[in-house]
């Protein structure tokens, strides 16, 4: 996978992504935006997409979107012209594995579904850290796969395909873990399934106050 790759590969998702992937991910988008409301304040967005989710945001915290694909940024800007959204900042380009922002620039960095799907996934989360700021939180959906047994026989097959449409099948939880015991500032707080199936989960990560 590529950072070019992925971003053609999400403008053509682009006219057909919220009927696709609305309702599958529904559960899990409402569930990042309680966790992140719960901290409100600044909240960066990281694969913001068609902007499916920046309705659900509570009018008090002040949103940043942020993604590879132009053609998803469209739908996102007409998003928030259509709904009037207030509390959106911005909405702009921006790569997940290279944030152009400064350190310590939001209190919360949403990525929903966005980690198995960017090239490099340790350096997306790096630079989720560098722009949390300490006592911030980064909220992930993300997709965990089953590393064993059938379901994962299929996922390491099924890989040459899906890597083309954007996004890996074959992805382990240890991928969070191990690059969580590489650092000092961040914590696990909370893991926990979210439907359909159990293929995903909530990710909560802590930046800690005093590293």
């Amino acid at each position: 996978m590529t950072t070019a790759g992925v971003a053609q590969a999400y403008d053509r998702w682009a006219p057909i992504y919220d009927l696709v992937f609305g309702p599958v991910f529904r559960q899990g988008r409402a569930s990042a935006i309680r966790a992140a409301d719960r901290i409100g304040g600044r909240i960066l967005e990281v694969g913001v997409g068609t902007g499916i989710s920046l309705p659900g945001y509570a009018a008090g915290s002040r949103v940043t979107g942020v993604d590879i694909s132009e053609d998803m940024l469209d739908k996102a800007r007409d998003r928030v012209a259509r709904l009037g959204l207030r509390n959106i900042d911005a909405i702009r380009v921006g790569d997940a594995e290279a944030l152009d922002f400064a350190d310590q620039s939001f209190d919360v960095v949403v990525a929903q579904y966005v980690v198995s799907a960017v090239a490099h996934p340790a350096r997306a989360l790096d630079e989720f850290a560098r722009v949390c700021r300490p006592g911030g939180e980064i909220i992930i959906t993300t997709r965990v796969g089953a590393e064993q047994g059938v379901r994962g026989a299929i996922e390491k097959t099924l890989m040459p395909i899906t890597s083309r449409l954007g996004f890996r099948t074959d992805f382990p939880f240890a991928l969070y873990t191990d690059w969580i015991a590489t650092r000092r500032d961040v914590e696990l707080i909370e893991k926990r399934e979210i439907p359909p199936l159990g293929h995903f989960s909530l990710v909560r990560i802590a930046k800690r106050e005093n590293a």
